[in-house]
């Protein structure tokens, strides 16, 4: 029976359903519920239905919907019957509704959890993907009302919607009776209908970026008659660029009379272009982009690059028209990069695009760049140009984007389409911010699996004109995030550019041992003591003296790369005296031949005042494969071309491999790698060419390799992540009604101490009772019910989890113990009112602990773990992992913190039970990831004892899960 109060929100608009979507072809569409106000765009839709498409839906010929079936399907409570459509420009392209319905068949209300679901998509827009894209938002709406199952019924001849429903990765059964297939779908999320989801979400992203990247036609609007301004300047740098397909030169200041303006066909208006148009660039004033976009609309444009600034950037009004120009392009199915964009570049051989304000253009390379910044995107393209000075020679770019606000189009989409770009082997990203953490985190763990992703993160302030989530993480702890993702975070461009450099041209290290090799003893020293710093394992620096020809440099070089016991090699040169030295030519070939010997290992060179050996060492033209045909000087007969046991001169007092002294850092940062260890799949070059790359500075060389090597470890490791191990004694289920029963009683809420303990107990996690204490009797009588030897303890805010203060007292053994020490404590701190003083049972002596798990509306489930006290409260000692938290994540998340030794016998001390502490992690991991609705749990302390833990204190927070989340429909950042 439901009450007036229930049959009023039956029927109110449920806005949080709607959404934009990409589609499969990379277009978009907006899905929102049908309402009353629909009933003129619903006959509409259903007359540009072909008859077979009818037919399929309704099992018979139906030519037109009748008065009665359009009040049916225009009228939805939202609980029991709900309706949503597809639209373009406001109209309908597709439909899906539900009817709940009983065992029986009929239609019925709550409690029935089943419902039947029926689609209808035009025949211009089936193959779109737009009814998987219902499917999933329809999914959610039921599963949001009480509904677990669907049943549909269809004819078998409808293979595509029977697709539809097999392809969705829920679990199913499927049946024949009558001529007709049903099908039923158990609507709870699976691991491969998240699989599908993800992989759909991929594929319709990648591929709107695509569109705008690789466009067989382009119009520039705003392109002025007179030379300069930013349109005219697209116009030409389009064409210098080489693009073959149609161009467009827009602007409706032009005379009537101008037929083309520097070659290219002029018109007033997009409207005005005969034939179909992929890509407008807008570069006029903000207050006439609306009419523009209009216009791209009207005519079937496929995306926008808006240059156009006064949005966001500039204060409320300028949000408010970010905001309605998005809306504008979405309605047309349009994708949007910028506005305030600097352009989009793409290199590739059939494209050739810079639709940019790249005062040079990059040459042709293997590094996909994103930078939010205009400025930024200029200085990086300009730094891998450039040839002389800082980090030097040729690395070319695949595709460039600089996103400006990023109203639309972000680099979650970008990464979408670099993931597998087969132009792409390395991805430089300059974010300013990160407007959705938690889809940032999960695209780049993928990238980063298959091709190196090198990210300078913002400070953690947003400019303005950027859309970002709120978070309640410390900017360090989303860094760590990335990290963990796989994600070489580096501070600064020039720290971007080195690392791109050596990952475009260089295979990636299989572990941390470095040999060092040069013609200064004092430039491999610094090489050598930075490399300790950044936690490499480098062999003594081998001196091959200031008079070394290039024939030593060669033989040195290669028998560096031929020994087992060197993971990765760095070559220092400072300019040579005496006539018989090598000139930076030879000597760069010298060094290219010895690499191209042994191509699975990387080598750096530290140069001094050798800016012509720089150069000569990328003496290729670009990294694309193809660029160069051989390695010059390989097979030409030089002198170093075979290979040296010795170097005369060299004056190393060690073998190659045998390190100065014991390793600089712990096993647990730098494990040594097994010698046959063969590193990962290299994004250098495979046409034999090594670009080795140079550094003016022993310490940018070395940090780059270092977070090579690091990298190089995140994908051994993320090749077995581990699993997420199931426990016999959880009921979830008996958790998941505790916790309606709490919700029942408020919004949100901080649990009991009951509670509290029985819900962790539901998970199989045991919170130490403590009994209140609030005069001496109470606490000798808690004594006696918990047993001998106890603790006393003060639980006010400003005293708790404070034994520092002294409002703690341990190993009270007997009744004369606990009185005296009930008696301090009142008289130190003030009365029993003001101190809450409980007694607990004594654990046994171990490390204190602290495990917190909280749900951040931008990241997501975050667990996080640290020691108690000092080291975690002044110094921020904790580490992070995303849940749901894998075995071997847990094993590596107690053995990140700083003061991790403290928990392994650290001088001397008896080792703890981390197994115990490990189980504990992934229990708590089990309870935020399978209860949306537990938002904060904190377990302080927690005693690790050689043998067990103890949980001595323990809070909950529950909040209404959110009404859509990661595991819910695919959806576009909400305008």
């Amino acid at each position: 029976m439901h009450t007036s109060a229930d049959r009023q929100d039956r029927h109110q608009y449920p806005a949080h359903w709607e959404a934009d979507v990409v589609l499969r072809d990379g277009g978009t569409a907006r899905i929102r519920p049908i309402t009353v106000d629909d009933a003129d765009r619903l006959v509409s839709f259903y007359e540009q239905v072909s008859d077979e498409s009818k037919y399929y839906r309704f099992f018979a010929p139906y030519p037109r919907l009748s008065a009665k079936d359009v009040h049916r399907f225009t009228h939805h409570d939202f609980v029991d019957r709900v309706g949503l459509a597809a639209t373009i420009g406001g109209e309908f392209i597709a439909t899906v509704r539900y009817d709940r319905i009983g065992t029986d068949g009929l239609p019925a209300s709550a409690p029935a959890d089943e419902a039947e679901v029926a689609f209808l998509v035009q025949d211009a827009h089936q193959g779109r993907g737009v009814a998987s894209a219902l499917l999933e938002h329809i999914a959610a709406v039921a599963r949001e009302r009480g509904i677990r199952r669907f049943a549909a019924e269809v004819l078998p001849a409808n293979t595509k919607m029977i697709k539809v429903f097999t392809d969705a990765g829920y679990t199913q059964k499927r049946s024949f009776e009558d001529g007709v297939v049903r099908l039923e779908l158990d609507l709870e999320p699976t691991d491969r209908s998240m699989a599908v989801q993800h992989a759909r979400e991929q594929r319709a992203e990648a591929r709107s970026v695509r569109r705008l990247l690789a466009p067989g036609s382009v119009a520039i609007v705003g392109v002025g008659r007179a030379p300069g301004g930013v349109g005219r300047s697209i116009l030409g740098n389009i064409r210098e660029a080489g693009y073959e397909g149609p161009l467009h030169a827009v602007n409706k200041a032009f005379p009537e009379d101008l037929k083309e303006i520097d070659g290219v066909p002029a018109y007033r208006s997009v409207r005005d272009i005969d034939g179909h148009v992929d890509l407008a660039v807008v570069a006029v004033p903000a207050e006439h982009v609306p009419a523009v976009v209009a216009e791209c609309g009207e005519h079937g444009v496929q995306g926008l690059v808006v240059l156009s600034a006064g949005y966001a950037e500039s204060g409320p009004e300028g949000r408010e028209r970010q905001r309605a120009l998005v809306r504008a392009a979405r309605a047309h199915g349009m994708r949007l990069i910028g506005p305030n964009a600097f352009g989009v570049i793409n290199t590739a051989e059939d494209v050739r695009l810079n639709a940019s304000l790249a005062p040079e253009p990059p040459r042709p390379g293997r590094i996909g760049l994103f930078a939010q910044s205009g400025a930024i995107g200029i200085a990086l393209l300009s730094r891998l140009h450039r040839r002389g000075g800082g980090v030097t020679g040729v690395t070319g770019v695949s595709t460039f984007v600089s996103a400006g606000n990023r109203a639309d189009v972000s680099g979650n989409d970008v990464l979408q389409y670099w993931y597998d770009d087969p132009d792409t082997d390395v991805v430089l990203m300059y974010l300013e911010s990160i407007g959705n953490p938690r889809k940032f985190t999960r695209l780049a763990r993928r990238t980063a699996a298959a091709k190196p992703l090198v990210v300078v993160q913002g400070t953690g302030t947003a400019p303005q004109g950027h859309a970002v989530r709120a978070t309640r993480l410390p900017y360090e702890t989303v860094s760590a995030l990335l990290r963990q993702a796989g994600v070489i975070r580096v501070d600064t461009i020039t720290e971007l550019v080195d690392a791109g450099l050596l990952l475009a041209r260089q295979p990636l290290p299989a572990g941390p041992r470095v040999a060092i090799l040069g013609n200064s003893e004092s430039l491999g020293v610094l090489t050598y003591d930075r490399c300790v710093a950044e936690g490499l394992r480098p062999a003594r620096p081998v001196d091959l003296t200031t008079g070394a020809t290039a024939e030593d440099f060669h033989r040195a070089l290669a028998g560096a790369l031929a020994d087992d016991t060197n993971d990765a090699v760095v070559v220092t040169a400072i300019p040579a005296i005496g006539e018989g030295s090598p000139g930076d030519a030879e000597l760069a070939e010298a060094l290219r031949s010895a690499a191209a010997a042994v191509p699975g290992k990387p080598v750096l060179v530290v140069h001094v005042e050798l800016g012509g050996l720089a150069q000569a060492l990328s003496a290729a033209t670009s990294t694309a494969p193809g660029a160069a045909d051989k390695t010059p000087g390989a097979g030409t007969g030089a002198p170093w071309a075979h290979r040296a046991d010795d170097v005369p001169g060299a004056r190393a007092e060690r073998p190659w491999g045998e390190t100065a002294g014991p390793p600089p850092a712990p096993a647990t940062e730098t494990p040594a790698p097994l010698a046959s260890t063969a590193p990962p799949a290299s994004p250098a070059p495979q046409d034999g060419t090594r670009l080795i790359p140079a550094y003016p500075a022993a310490e940018r060389a070395v940090r780059a390799l270092a977070e090579a090597v690091r990298y190089a470890r995140w994908r051994r490791e993320a090749a077995d992540p581990g699993k997420v191990p199931e426990f016999d004694d959880i009921d979830e289920k008996g958790a998941a009604r505790l916790i309606g029963e709490l919700l029942a009683r408020g919004e949100g809420l901080t649990l009991s101490a009951e509670h509290t303990c029985e819900l962790l107990g539901r998970y199989g996690i045991a919170v130490r009772r403590a009994l209140h204490a609030p005069g001496p009797d109470a606490a000798v009588e808690a004594a006696r019910a918990l047993g001998y030897p106890v603790a006393l303890k003060a639980t006010a805010p400003h005293l708790r989890h404070r034994a520092d203060l002294g409002g703690v007292r341990l190993d009270l053994a007997d009744e004369e113990q606990l009185l005296r020490a009930y008696a301090e404590l009142t008289e130190l701190f003030g009365p029993p009112q003001e101190l809450r003083p409980v007694v607990q049972a004594m654990a046994p002596r171990g490390v204190d602990t602290v495990v917190r798990a909280v749900i951040d509306p931008a990241a997501g489930a975050v667990l996080s773990f640290g020691l108690a006290g000092a080291a975690s409260q002044l110094l921020g000692d904790m580490a992070h992992r995303l849940i749901p938290v894998t075995d071997r994540e847990a094993t590596s998340l107690v053995r990140s913190i700083r003061t991790a030794p403290l928990l392994f016998g650290w001088r001397g001390s008896t080792p703890v039970d981390t197994p115990a502490l490990e189980e504990l992690l992934l229990r708590v991991s089990r309870l935020v990831d399978d209860h949306p609705e537990v938002v904060a749990v904190t377990l302080e302390p927690v005693v690790v004892a050689p043998h067990g833990v103890s949980v001595l204190g323990a809070t909950v927070r529950l909040a209404p899960p959110p009404a859509r989340d990661d595991l819910g429909p695919r959806t576009m950042p909400a305008y």
